[in-house]
């Protein structure tokens, strides 16, 4: 297998007028098909469905909204041209696992249904993010439908909340992947220092790629639904050549790369108690903070090319699939054609 340049040169992109328009172009299709698909599938699937069938109304749900959420990896890799490397170990299609990330940006959470459309689990994802997302009109509101957990980063104000979520994704029968960022907040090198010197003062490792990592939120989060989980994936994201913002990905500036490591953790090789996941989690972290260490120079993460490349092919045929079920989400086709189009500029 070839390995990747520390060395190899892709620019960063010029923001230009015609970046631009293209960028406030997508960011309108996405907004204007949340609306449609939350108006004319959210209700049935949430509220109808649900009277009968908590278990079909998930699977109605991820039905219709992944389709949704597949145009944001479209926007990404296609349109924008940004490449997405993933390495590590290989992660099954279709499981219930409980993701722990590194939180270098505001955007990470976003790459990370580029995974999960590869996995057939796009609809299936859900993430513990900070309340205000949860509040955004329309995009907020998806969020709600699809059952993300909002936190206010209190875990004595969060609990109660986050616990009553957790228990009704208990069910085998769904997949799940629940996506938690320990660190609680986005990475800066001001925050950076502050954990450092919290680090020294209290006798915990000197992170100098992440900041230390809260133990609360996933010791819950094994508590609850440990004997329902395939697995725990530990999950590291690194950028090129500049972390990106929710603006950068829109107009397609940066990142020209995004590379995602996965490692596979068994529940077996997890502590079963709360005085033994803490320290458990800081090693995980120390681990990571080395692997985002050696990428920084490195430019690449170990066993990388782990999954396919995105295709044209593979999200038209995700769209198809919800035209054949007769939903209203028609404008399908000319958004593909539009992208296509648009990704020469």
């Amino acid at each position: 297998m070839e390995v990747p340049s520390a060395k190899h040169e892709t620019m960063h992109r010029r923001l230009t007028p015609l970046r631009v328009l293209r960028g406030l172009i997508c960011l309108l299709v996405l907004l204007l098909t949340a609306f449609m698909m939350i108006v004319y599938c959210g209700f049935f699937s949430t509220v109808v469905l649900r009277l009968f069938s908590l278990h079909y109304s998930r699977k109605v749900t991820a039905f219709f909204f992944s389709s949704w959420l597949a145009l944001w990896p479209f926007l990404f890799e296609k349109i924008n041209k940004t490449k997405v490397t993933f390495s590590g170990d290989d992660v099954p299609a279709r499981e219930r696992v409980l993701l722990i990330c590194n939180h270098r940006t505001e955007v990470d959470w976003m790459y990370l249904w580029d995974l999960a459309l590869r996995k057939d689990s796009l609809g299936y994802i859900k993430y513990i993010l900070k309340s205000s997302l949860m509040k955004l009109p329309v995009f907020g509101w998806s969020f709600q439908i699809l059952e993300f957990i909002p936190v206010e980063r209190k875990w004595e104000v969060d609990e109660a909340k986050m616990r009553q979520m957790l228990s009704k994704f208990k069910d085998p029968r769904d997949p799940l992947w629940l996506v938690l960022f320990p660190e609680g907040t986005d990475f800066t090198e001001q925050k950076c220092l502050r954990s450092q010197k919290y680090a020294a003062e209290n006798g915990l490792p000197i992170l100098k790629n992440l900041l230390l990592p809260k133990s609360k939120g996933f010791n819950a989060c094994l508590e609850d639904l440990r004997s329902t989980l395939d697995a725990v994936y530990d999950v590291t994201i690194g950028y090129k050549h500049r972390c990106p913002s929710f603006l950068d990905n829109v107009f397609g500036v940066d990142p020209s790369e995004v590379h995602i490591h996965i490692r596979r953790v068994t529940l077996d090789d997890i502590p079963l108690s709360e005085s033994e996941v803490t320290p458990w989690l800081m090693d995980t972290f120390q681990r990571k903070d080395q692997l985002l260490s050696n990428f920084n120079s490195e430019g690449y993460f170990p066993l990388h090319g782990a999954e396919l490349n995105l295709s044209t092919v593979f999200i038209h045929k995700q769209h198809q699939e919800v035209l054949a079920g007769k939903t209203s989400f028609d404008m399908t086709s000319s958004i593909i054609q539009m992208g296509r189009f648009m990704s020469g500029a």
